[in-house]
């Protein structure tokens, strides 16, 4: 009688498992199939794609990229490389200065803590448009569009990052860790970038990526301070290609164009991914 119950309870747990997997794959699925949609959509040729749908593989993977790749109309190379230039930068001084602003206002007791805060979190509320106007007015007055650069800097102060930094540095930096640093007589660079910075790798990480997604898909402020070919990002080339006119273009090599667009974000995450992971399953600072 035992070993039935105990047969019907492993049988049970046996089931359960196979269900919640199942369920983890189709969730996974549902995810990935408008990737692997695109994918299939940029292996078919120009006439496959205006035939029937199929999800078939085309068979023209590798001819798409090639058109794609050395389109004359428009430098998918330099777009990417721009993009990438501006994205990975922007990501890591956005996510430094932010988590080096966060460590201040929590580590230090200063007067005018609480309104400094709160002035950051009131910024955080305008939305970005607002103060772009004056921006952009500045960079024409000056001369200074068609900079990479100038897309980069503004990153430095990112009031929403400062706030995750800021809660998660609460959450896991005791106190005591950096008085004894001090005592140990470390600078206070040196405790953050030594201690405090890969103490916040998963907070870090996960800022990185968004980031760079951010970044990566801006065409706001591109478009407006971005005029010569040379300089235009991702996101301008994508706009310039709904405006062509797709009768008389390769869809093929649209589709390989948009797959190539999203291929860095995806590998970025892959890469940071292993951080945010390893974070969760690390545990917290124990105090």
């Amino acid at each position: 009688m035992k070993t039935t119950r105990n047969e019907k309870a492993k049988l049970s747990l046996v089931l359960s498992r196979v269900l919640a997997y199942g369920f983890i794959v189709f969730l996974c699925f549902l995810c990935l199939f408008c990737f692997i949609l695109l994918v299939l959509m940029a292996s078919k040729s120009n006439s496959q794609l205006q035939g029937a749908f199929s999800l078939r593989w085309g068979g023209n993977f590798l001819t798409n990229l090639k058109n794609a790749w050395n389109d004359a109309s428009i430098n998918i190379p330099r777009g990417m490389v721009n993009s990438f230039i501006v994205a990975m930068t922007s990501a890591v001084i956005t996510t430094y200065f932010s988590a080096l602003t966060a460590y201040g206002v929590h580590v230090y007791n200063f007067k005018g803590k609480n309104f400094v805060f709160t002035f950051i979190m009131a910024i955080m509320v305008i939305p970005s448009q607002v103060s772009a106007v004056g921006f952009i007015q500045l960079a024409y007055k000056f001369g200074l569009t068609n900079k990479l650069w100038l897309l980069i800097v503004p990153g430095i102060a990112a009031p929403v990052v400062f706030f995750y930094m800021k809660q998660y540095l609460e959450s896991v930096l005791p106190l005591d860790m950096v008085e004894a640093a001090r005592m140990d007589g470390s600078n206070e660079f040196r405790i953050f970038n030594e201690i405090v910075l890969p103490i916040m790798k998963p907070a870090v990480a996960v800022q990185m990526i968004f980031s760079f997604v951010s970044s990566w898909n801006n065409f706001f402020m591109p478009a407006l301070l971005l005029t010569k070919e040379q300089y235009k990002t991702v996101p301008i080339m994508i706009a310039q290609l709904r405006s062509a006119d797709y009768s008389k273009f390769d869809m093929g090599k649209v589709f390989m164009f948009i797959l190539l667009a999203i291929l860095p974000v995806m590998i970025v995450y892959m890469f940071l991914s292993r951080f945010i992971i390893k974070g969760v399953t690390s545990g917290s600072v124990k105090g």
